[in-house]
């Protein structure tokens, strides 16, 4: 068998030979051996290219381990994953029904157990490997969860945009509804569509760190009066001391409106500005909320636009 150097050697040398010894015995025809390393090495072919499969079964059994053994990291966790199947194995079909199988059989036996001793001694690398692996599956996964986040978020910009460019301004709100149940929802908001109370409609209303909000939302060709700010505050009030609530306005706000809840104010409030910053993912949806609030208490302020948050 092939030696590895210290630098290099990560799996013991012995290891390899008792997996050697094993393969030899274990099958008793050659070609149940060929499938058997074939399908093992599916995703690396040339471990088994030219390997003499018409030969003695030691001969390509002994060069096959050598490959495993000199390639190093690079099969480390192939051999480990080979090295942990066979060790695990308790019977042996091609054998038990052969005339020597009272022979062949303690043979096999014999050689797993061997190597299974040493795949106990080599705990460490295969846990090093299980952690290995499942971190770069949950990185995978994030990824994955990253990608599909960003392409939603960004299929809602263009959304945003043809809302913008509608020159029926009826529809686009009417659709603006839907599109911000949507974004709510890619950031786990819990949103709630619209609803009718006996006295009132409500735009909808969305959960975020333990509070309920009353949503309002308007696209509107100029930016919301006092009057109409006024309103909302009442509805809000009028749902008790615990309610909260988010005015959306894409075009804004009126000075005026503003000025009258800068010192008190039952709500926070988001622009066009605003949602084109979530939107092209200069800042999560929830954060901007969670930093509005924060202001909100602190101040009494209804108003932080995000380039603020962004600024520090």
């Amino acid at each position: 068998m092939t030696n590895q150097s210290s630098r290099t050697q990560q799996i013991h040398p012995a290891a390899f030979s008792a997996l050697y010894e094993a393969l030899s015995v274990i099958f008793f025809y050659k070609k149940e051996l060929k499938k058997f390393l074939q399908t093992r090495a599916a995703k690396h072919p040339e471990l088994v290219a030219g390997l003499d499969f018409d030969g003695y079964k030691r001969a390509f059994a002994e060069e096959f381990v050598d490959r495993l053994q000199e390639g190093g990291a690079k099969y480390r966790d192939l051999a480990l994953n080979i090295m942990l199947e066979v060790a695990q194995m308790d019977s042996f079909p091609s054998l038990k029904w052969h005339e020597d199988a009272a022979t062949l059989l303690p043979k096999a036996q014999e050689a797993v157990a061997a190597l299974r001793t040493w795949t106990e001694r080599q705990q460490g690398l295969i846990e090093e490997r299980d952690r290995i692996a499942a971190e770069l599956a949950a990185h995978r996964a994030n990824a994955q969860a990253r990608q599909g986040f960003a392409t939603k978020l960004a299929a809602l910009n263009d959304r945003f945009a043809e809302l913008g460019k509608m020159e029926d301004r009826k529809k686009a709100g009417l659709l603006f509804e839907p599109f911000l149940n949507e974004l709510f929802h890619l950031f786990d908001l819990e949103p709630r569509l619209s609803y009718v109370l006996e006295t009132e409609q409500i735009d909808g209303s969305l959960s975020f760190d333990t509070d309920d909000y009353i949503v309002e939302a308007k696209w509107w060709k100029k930016a919301m009066e006092r009057e109409h700010v006024d309103i909302f505050d009442a509805k809000v009030r009028r749902k008790g001391k615990l309610a909260l609530g988010l005015y959306i306005a894409v075009n804004g706000f009126t000075a005026g409106a503003l000025k009258e809840y800068d010192r008190r104010t039952t709500f926070i409030t988001m622009d066009g500005g605003d949602l084109m910053c979530v939107l092209e993912g200069r800042i999560p949806l929830d954060e901007l909320l969670r930093r509005k609030k924060r202001h909100a208490n602190e101040t009494g302020n209804c108003y932080f636009p995000a380039y603020l948050a962004l600024a520090g």
